[in-house]
C-alpha cells in the first residue's frame, strides 16, 4: 500500500482547453491521467485565457482579469499546497510570456523548483532584445527544461546547459484499432487531408495552389480541410478555391470531433501538414495522421522531422515551396503501394514511441528524477 505521507506534491501550471491547441490538449491529457495524479499529489491551475483560436495573443480587458485571478489562485496554493516542484507550460514569446514571468517571479520567491515544458518555441528570434535576454535570463536560470525533441534545443542552447535538458516528445491517447486502418488504400479516389485551424503559416493556402498544380497536370483527387477558423475563415478560403477553380476538387468542411473526424482519417489517402508556423514545435495532428496509417507529407519545421521520417513514414519538403509539395503528392497518387507501405511504417512508429502510455511513463521519469 502507497504511504501517502511519501507521495511528492507537484504544482502543474498549464493550458486547458479551449481552445484546442498541442499545448492544451497535452494538459488536459496530464489533467485527465490517473498514471500521473497517482504518483504525484497534484494541484493544478489553468495558464490560458483565449477562448477560440482568433483571440490567442490578443490582449484584453478580460484576460487581464483572468491573469489576475492566476495570480491570486497560485498564492492560495503556494501557501496551502506548499509545492515541491512546479510544472509550467510556459510561452516563449509576446505578451503571454511576460505574465509567466510575473508567475515565474513569484514561484521563484517561494523557492519552488521549476520545470518548464516548452510546446511552443522563438527564444532564440529574441536573444538580442535586451528586454527579453533579462527576461530569459532570469527564467531559465537553474531551471529545468523538458523539449518535444532534441532538434527544438538550438532555440534555448544560449540559456540552458545540456545537463538540464530533458526530451519528451507527445503522446496521443488511442482512438482507432489497428486493423480499422488505411480503409481508403484499395479504393480508387486519392484523398487529401489537412487537418488543422485555419492559419496561413499552417500551410492552408500553400496546399490549396499545389492542387491547382496537380489538377492542371489530369490528376483525380479530392482535398479536405477541416479544423477552426483562424485568420483565414470560410468566406477567404472559398475565394482562394474560386480563384483557382478548385471548388469541386478542395472543400472546407470546419471543425469534426469524435466519429466525425475519424470518418475523414479513414477515408484518406494522404495527410498533408505544409506547415510555417513560427511557434510549430510537434504538431499533434501528425501522430493523429499515424495512428490511421497515413503517410505524412510535411516540413521541415519544429521537431516534425523526430516525428516524419522522410522517404520512410512519407516526405518531407521546404517550407512554402508549392512545387515539391506537389510532387510528393504525385508520387503517392502514381504510387499507391507506396503510400500504404509508409502508413504502416509511420503505425508502427506511433506504437513505439508516441502512445499515451509511453508519453505518460517518460513525463513521470522526468519529474521523479528532477
Amino acid at each position: 500500500m502507497v504511504n501517502k505521507n511519501n507521495i511528492k506534491s507537484i504544482l502543474f501550471l498549464l493550458h486547458l482547453p479551449p481552445p484546442v491547441h498541442g499545448s492544451s490538449i497535452i494538459g488536459k491529457t496530464i489533467y485527465d491521467s490517473e498514471f500521473i495524479n497517482t504518483k504525484f499529489k497534484c494541484s493544478y491551475i489553468n495558464l490560458l485565457a483565449s477562448k477560440d483560436v482568433a483571440s490567442t495573443g490578443k490582449l484584453s480587458f478580460f484576460k487581464l482579469m483572468g491573469f489576475v485571478k492566476t495570480f491570486f489562485i497560485l498564492l492560495h496554493k503556494l501557501k496551502n499546497v506548499k509545492p515541491l516542484l512546479c510544472y509550467y507550460a510556459i510561452t516563449a514569446t509576446g505578451a503571454a510570456f511576460f505574465k509567466d514571468v510575473l508567475l515565474i517571479f513569484i514561484l521563484k520567491l517561494f523557492k519552488v523548483k521549476l520545470v518548464y515544458h516548452m510546446h511552443n518555441k522563438g527564444v532564440r528570434n529574441y536573444k538580442d532584445n535586451f528586454f527579453y535576454r533579462i527576461c530569459y535570463k532570469y527564467v531559465f536560470y537553474k531551471s529545468e527544461v523538458i523539449l518535444l525533441s532534441s532538434i527544438l534545443y538550438s532555440d534555448i542552447d544560449m540559456f540552458v546547459p545540456k545537463n538540464r535538458i530533458h526530451i519528451c516528445p507527445n503522446g496521443i491517447s488511442e482512438i482507432i484499432k489497428i486493423e480499422n486502418t488505411n480503409e481508403n488504400s484499395n479504393r480508387n479516389q486519392f484523398s487529401i487531408l489537412f487537418l488543422s485551424n485555419l492559419i496561413e503559416t499552417k500551410g492552408v493556402y500553400i496546399l490549396i495552389e499545389a492542387c491547382y498544380l496537380l489538377k492542371n497536370k489530369g490528376y483525380e483527387f479530392n482535398c479536405i480541410f477541416i479544423g477552426g477558423e483562424g485568420d483565414i475563415n470560410k468566406e477567404l478560403f472559398e475565394k482562394k478555391t474560386t480563384e483557382l477553380d478548385l471548388n469541386e476538387i478542395v472543400k472546407y468542411e470546419g471543425k469534426k470531433y469524435g466519429l466525425d473526424k475519424v470518418q475523414y482519417f479513414k477515408s484518406a489517402s494522404v495527410f498533408v501538414f505544409p506547415t510555417y508556423y513560427q511557434n510549430e514545435t510537434f504538431g499533434l495532428v501528425n501522430l493523429e495522421a499515424m495512428q490511421y496509417s497515413l503517410p505524412i507529407i510535411s516540413t521541415y519545421e519544429g521537431g516534425i522531422p523526430d516525428i516524419v521520417e522522410d522517404g520512410i513514414t512519407g516526405f518531407l519538403v521546404p517550407q512554402r515551396n508549392v512545387q515539391q509539395l506537389a510532387d510528393k503528392i504525385e508520387i503517392l497518387i502514381n504510387n499507391r503501394h507506396l503510400a500504404t507501405e509508409m502508413g504502416k511504417a509511420g503505425r508502427k512508429k506511433y506504437e513505439n514511441k508516441f502512445t499515451i502510455d509511453i508519453f505518460e511513463n517518460r513525463l513521470v521519469s522526468i519529474l521523479e528524477n528532477i
